[in-house]
């Protein structure tokens, strides 16, 4: 792991995408067969614009630091990092899970009011890198709920381990060993500090 990448400046734009891999085959009598053959990954493109020598200085340098493809490190991406629920207190899992189980029970919660968690809302347990999303609206009782995620969990969870719902960490990898950047460079003032700095990146989810 190589850190976090900077939150400031934060990106002017974002590409988000999830890869699921299937194999899918059609019969003679028209049945459809699909498979899932790997685990389900987030990708996300990353774009700066216009930005000075001295707010791209920290970016490019962290970036270089990832040596390529090799490093892994996180980002918490604007936007999307906080959830859309209105859950404020902090929760935990409720028992242990098998990998595999796509719907974790959760207590902690600060009331049973609907929409502590919302469909679509990212969260991340405490020992795994993976991120997962939330695709029901939770609405607790007695200060617990059980949350169905996708996908589902890629390994095992244990009793009371935290659950983070806000400032969502991303663990990813670079997806090419080459980064270029633009810049406009006046001509008639080389050593000029003004010209503005463009860059974008592609990351994998890396678990």
């Amino acid at each position: 792991m190589s850190g976090q990448l900077p939150t400031s400046p934060v990106f002017n734009a974002m590409n988000f995408s999830s890869e699921v891999n299937t194999l899918l085959s059609i019969s003679d009598s028209g049945r459809r067969f699909a498979r899932q053959i790997d685990n389900q990954r987030w990708k996300f493109t990353c774009r700066y614009q216009n930005l000075t020598r001295a707010e791209f200085a920290p970016i490019l340098a962290f970036i270089t630091k990832q040596k390529g493809q090799k490093e892994t490190f996180t980002i918490i991406p604007p936007k999307i990092k906080d959830a859309l629920g209105s859950e404020t207190t902090s929760i935990a899992v409720n028992g242990s899970h098998t990998a595999g189980d796509s719907t974790i029970a959760i207590d902690g919660f600060n009331a049973d009011s609907a929409g502590s968690l919302k469909a679509g809302d990212f969260i991340k347990f405490a020992n795994h890198t993976k991120v997962y999303m939330v695709v029901s609206d939770v609405t607790p009782s007695s200060n617990a709920a059980t949350v169905t995620i996708e996908p589902p969990i890629i390994e095992a969870l244990a009793n009371d381990e935290a659950v983070t719902y806000d400032d969502v960490p991303f663990t990813v990898y670079l997806t090419s060993n080459v980064q270029q950047y633009s810049l406009g460079v006046s001509a008639s003032n080389l050593s000029s500090t003004n010209d503005l700095y463009n860059y974008e990146f592609d990351v994998c989810e890396a678990f």
